[in-house]
């Protein structure tokens, strides 16, 4: 009741006042008319304390409740003070003011005619007055006045319905400018790649294998200004590619989540609070962008959406994982559809082996949880790396670049994929660049034996040209990612790195045409195929789910919201109904011998 309180207006108070008067009035002609009442007077003054509580409580729960309760409760004790003393009946007044200001729709049909003419007529009679047609209109204008003030509380909320909604729709037309700039970026990143970027890395490879070649120092010099020229030329590019880039890209995590969180209170006028647990380290460009639209598309729900007041962010820096909830106390929704928004935030999370959850309720809120993967330290020594291309001289371009990084070692080289296999069998390297083209044996072919017979080698597609169906088939036979060869130095460095970490990472031309036009059924949707045979209701596929991800029990229970122990029941549930034993067998019992 006090947080409703809290959010009443200027005319909630002022209603509040008239009733408050209209309370006091009934105990002053309750107590001029106390020698004639015919009821125990205790009886008068609970009846009076509910006339004024009992419709104000109905009003806060729907107006036709208010309705039905003013005019029984106060309209039978005005008329039954009326009755007792025939000057009581302009108590009445008040309540008829009432009745129009808090009356809605259609209601008026009926409202109207019961508080101008039915009541006041019943007065008229009961308090012995010769012109009933003089409280008709006395009680006609209080009507009248209260319809007035009925129109003002509607025009004031309606105006601030349109002030929080233009609020929201800036910030939505901030997210649009963003969304536009980086889409603009992209195309031009596009087509820069396919011209001058493929041209600048190619003639950067060459350069870098001459210099070895060079003997005197005059040709050293010559050949590291080319160089020096080429890289500064494609830094240029690189730069003007970037400069409509989001200015948080450079901002830490924190003070870029921070900036966001200010920005929006300012434009929306709603409470939102961010806390930090955990001692804060650094996170990738990847993470940082996910992180810090999905606050932005959270808060932008909790608004318009949920009508949120008050949005508390929780940033979480854990040991293995980076966690940002926004928990809000907006309306809340029991069957939650995912929107263009929300479908964005999970790709994002995906796209870094990440997730995003939600939970919403009616009368709860919405919490969104999105949960990213810390990345693992990578081993102490070098990362071995194994270069698989047709052309010799991509092969020695490849290995000159990488050699110089220190925690680079090229354990090997091979031309095609069966001397890759063979390979592998000697040396088994950590990381494998591996081309599409090359004769005897492709990258696709070359993949999928590789990933068979040594999972825990990376395969890294480093090809030429965007090949939407070979990308998909070589994802599908386990690559963990996907790199066009004009692809700057520096980003394929960190490409190994993040993939011997075990990143997937896919170029973002790519990822986009992927999201477009593919469908990769997750794990849920064979079990939600079978429950019927299996008799497994959606809580259990669900936490099946969570199983064949080799989730623990409570790692489950704080995804799902539930005790270590209901999981635990649940999952003897799911293994009873399957007629297995654990969850391995569980597991390939409902997908099949396909997976």
């Amino acid at each position: 009741m006090f947080n409703l309180v809290k959010m009443w207006f200027w005319y909630d108070w002022m209603m509040f006042l008239i009733r408050i008067l209209f309370f006091a009035s009934i105990l002053v002609t309750v107590g001029l008319v106390s020698e004639h009442i015919t009821i125990i007077f205790w009886a008068i003054m609970v009846w009076g304390i509910i006339a004024f509580s009992a419709p104000w409580i109905c009003l806060q729960l729907h107006y036709m409740y208010y309705l039905i309760a003013e005019m029984l409760l106060t309209g039978g004790l005005c008329l039954y003070l009326a009755y007792l003393f025939p000057d009581s009946y302009l108590v009445f007044m008040a309540p008829a003011f009432m009745i129009a200001s808090n009356s809605a729709q259609k209601s008026y049909r009926w409202a109207g005619p019961i508080t101008i003419i039915l009541i006041p007529f019943l007065l008229a009679e009961l308090s012995q007055q010769e012109y009933a047609v003089n409280l008709i209109l006395d009680f006609g204008l209080a009507y009248v006045l209260g319809f007035a003030f009925h129109l003002l509380m509607v025009n004031h909320r309606q105006n601030n319905i349109i002030r929080d909604q233009y609020a929201v729709l800036e910030q939505y037309i901030s997210q649009m400018e963003q969304m536009t700039l980086l889409e603009e970026r992209n195309r031009l990143s596009k087509d820069l790649h396919d011209t001058m970027g493929h041209s600048f890395t190619s003639i950067m490879m060459g350069l870098e294998t001459l210099r070895s070649e060079v003997n005197t120092p005059e040709g050293e010099r010559k050949v590291g200004s080319l160089l020096a020229l080429t890289r500064n030329s494609l830094e240029e590019v690189r730069r003007y590619l970037h400069q409509v880039g989001a200015p948080q890209d450079t901002l830490p995590l924190i003070q870029s989540l921070g900036n966001l969180v200010d920005e929006f209170q300012a434009l929306s006028k709603v409470k939102v609070r961010i806390r930090t647990f955990g001692e804060a380290y650094s996170v990738s460009k990847q993470t940082k962008m996910t992180l810090y639209r999905c606050l932005q598309e959270s808060l932008t729900n909790a608004v318009r959406h949920g009508q949120a007041s008050d949005i508390m962010v929780n940033l979480h820096y854990e040991e293995k994982q980076i966690r940002l909830e926004v928990q809000d106390n907006g309306l809340g929704k029991e069957d939650l559809q995912a929107g263009f928004g929300v479908s964005a935030m999970k790709e994002r999370a995906s796209n870094l082996q990440g997730q995003v959850h939600i939970y919403s309720k009616p009368g709860e809120g919405t919490m969104v949880t999105c949960l990213l993967p810390r990345l693992v330290e990578i081993p102490e020594g070098k990362v071995r790396i194994l270069l698989v291309d047709d052309q010799p001289y991509i092969r020695e371009s490849l290995r000159i670049i990488l050699e110089r990084e220190k925690d680079f070692e090229i354990v090997g080289m091979a031309e095609d994929g069966v001397a890759a296999l063979d390979i592998c069998e000697q040396i088994q390297p950590h990381v494998v660049l591996m081309d599409l083209h090359m004769p005897n044996m492709d990258g696709v072919e070359a993949t999928k034996q590789m990933k068979l017979r040594w999972p825990d080698v990376r395969v890294l597609i480093l090809t030429t040209f965007q090949e939407t169906e070979r990308a998909v088939e070589t994802l599908r036979n386990g690559a963990d990612g996907y790199l066009l060869k004009s692809t700057e130095p520096q980003e394929l460095f960190e490409t190994i790195r993040l993939v011997h970490r075990g990143v997937k990472v896919i170029t973002p031309d790519i990822t986009n045409v992927l999201i477009d036009n593919y469908d990769i059924h997750p794990i849920s949707q064979v079990s939600k195929e079978k429950n019927n045979e299996y008799g497994l209701n959606p809580r259990e596929i669900e936490i099946l789910e969570c199983l064949s991800k080799g989730l623990r029990y409570k790692s489950i229970a704080a995804k799902l919201y539930l005790s270590d122990g209901t999981v635990r029941n649940y999952a003897s549930t799911i293994y009873a109904k399957l007629g297995v034993r654990n969850r391995e067998e569980a597991v390939q019992k409902v997908l099949g011998p396909e997976e």
